[in-house]
């Protein structure tokens, strides 16, 4: 029996969310910390004062797919489905600059894999001998088991090559989803992700790679709406505070003790039957007591990896289209922000996503200007003749876990040695990549583990506990939404 047990989640990320709303529901008392002054974490909004008016602005370009049947729930349970609408039906403009031609991912209503076969056969941006191989390898990583163990120490890179493809193929199609699913190129990935994502999202259900995007900011859904579902949900949200410290309540007994500490600096004893941790692998090492891991170093291992936002405002429309992808070009996605961000007067707001962005995270916003305006009228000719009203940069330079051969092996479940603690966040063993999907099962489990186990359900069925067979699913184009990150977002501009 649950009722009026205890819970503290650290981290007002998805994951945190997550948790916390499951646990209020299964009958918990809920306390939930947030260090920012918002929630959602990595998956959040700021307000800016721009030449161009008062924006609200993403602080990176975040994606789901149909398949995440997670973060589905997630935006069901806090009563916002409809603010983030899906495709009918699978469509990707891809535009190639160099050779100046735009074709498209597009979908039919055939069964898998046959829906993208019209796709793959009319698609430009490769010759009919790499489709043909193309096709063949999409077949055969079909046919491969992302919970084998034996593909997650093998490159991904490696797997294609030795499947006829291309320098041409990787940078037409399977860079093209895989670096803005992944945030890392094919030589740096893991196969057994690479296979959690083509297979699940492409490959398996016609319907699973449908994209669905925010028709309002992150912040709207993630902060505000998800902040009133808690409330009425009976959980005690405190943000600005910061755990500084997890210890068993005291020796041989039960509960747990964390310490923290508020905004003004204020330290306080928090008492909870049971904790979860739901920050960055590198903030859960620095609280994890003494023993709660085997190798608690592990954590430190699981890498990151950057995202760079390019922002840039235009005094007029220059895309007819709510986003598309490029080739030929550093430009890797572009999406129309105008409508969400508040963006008024007849100017238009796009939002470039750069994902592995290791080289480019660093380079000062002059060098980017510089870098991204020529290649934006490039791949848009009406951009030459607008007028640039602002131009910006975010830089999430621990976005997302790095999806290295290996990686899985170091991801812990839930559990912990320590009864009663549990850990959550797109980076622990989820069997996704880190994505806003990822974030959210790993906080349905952590509360499932809580709770004695018992699975957490979503629309597509229970959210199933590491160890246990997981469902395959797809990933999206998304970034850690882990809590933990600096509490203001790295924005910049000349």
């Amino acid at each position: 029996m649950t009722a009026g047990r205890s819970a503290l989640v650290i981290g007002g990320g998805l994951a945190g969310v997550s948790a916390a709303l499951s646990l209020a529901d299964r009958g918990h008392r809920v306390t939930l910390l947030e260090s920012r002054s918002r929630l959602g974490g990595l998956a959040s909004s700021f307000r800016r004062d721009s030449p161009a008016g008062r924006l609200t602005v993403d602080n990176g370009q975040h994606v789901y797919l149909r398949c995440c049947t997670a973060y589905r729930w997630f935006l069901d349970r806090i009563g916002a489905a409809a603010l983030a609408p899906v495709q009918r039906r699978l469509d990707v403009p891809v535009l190639d600059a160099a050779r100046g031609r735009l074709g498209s991912l597009r979908r039919t209503g055939l069964p898998a894999p046959l829906h993208l076969a019209g796709a793959l056969a009319g698609y430009p941006h490769l010759s009919a001998g790499e489709r043909a191989r193309t096709a063949l390898a999409a077949l055969a990583l079909r046919r491969l088991d992302p919970h084998d163990p034996a593909l997650d120490g093998r490159s991904f890179g490696d797997w294609l090559r030795r499947h006829g493809q291309n320098g041409r193929c990787l940078a037409a199609l399977w860079d093209l989803v895989g670096v803005a699913t992944l945030n890392a190129r094919a030589e740096d990935v893991s196969l057994a992700l690479a296979v959690m994502v083509f297979r699940t999202g492409l490959l398996t259900d016609p319907a699973a790679a449908d994209i669905g995007l925010p028709a309002v900011p992150l912040g709207e859904l993630h902060h505000t709406r998800a902040g009133a579902a808690l409330e009425r949900a009976g959980v005690r949200v405190r943000l600005r505070t910061r755990a500084r410290a997890v210890r068993p309540a005291g020796e041989g007994g039960t509960g747990w003790r964390a310490a923290v500490r508020d905004a003004d600096g204020r330290l306080a004893e928090l008492t909870a039957d049971s904790v979860i941790l739901a920050v960055p692998q590198r903030e859960t090492h620095g609280l994890l007591p003494p023993g709660a891991l085997p190798d608690p170093g592990r954590l430190l291992r699981i890498g990151t990896a950057p995202i760079l936002n390019v922002h840039v405002v235009y005094d007029r429309p220059v895309l007819r289209r709510p986003f598309f992808a490029a080739l030929g070009t550093p430009v890797q996605w572009v999406f129309d922000r105008t409508r969400p961000a508040g963006l008024t007067g007849g100017g238009q707001y796009l939002a470039l996503s750069q994902s592995a962005a290791r080289d480019e995270i660093d380079l000062p916003v002059a060098e980017l200007r510089a870098r991204y305006l020529p290649e934006l009228e490039r791949l848009l000719p009406p951009a030459g003749k607008a007028v640039v009203r602002d131009f910006f940069v975010t830089r999430e330079r621990t976005a997302t876990f790095a999806p290295q051969p290996g990686v899985n092996r170091l991801r812990p479940g839930p559990r912990t040695r320590a009864p009663g603690l549990c850990l959550a966040g797109a980076w622990t063993a989820t069997g996704w990549p880190a994505t806003m999907e990822s974030a959210v099962r790993s906080g349905l489990a952590a509360a499932g583990a809580v709770s004695g186990g018992r699975a957490a359900e979503t629309p597509g069925g229970p959210v199933r506990l590491p160890g246990e067979h997981l469902p395959a699913h797809g990933g999206d184009a998304a970034q850690d939404p882990a809590a933990g990150a600096p509490p203001v977002p790295h924005e910049e501009h000349p």
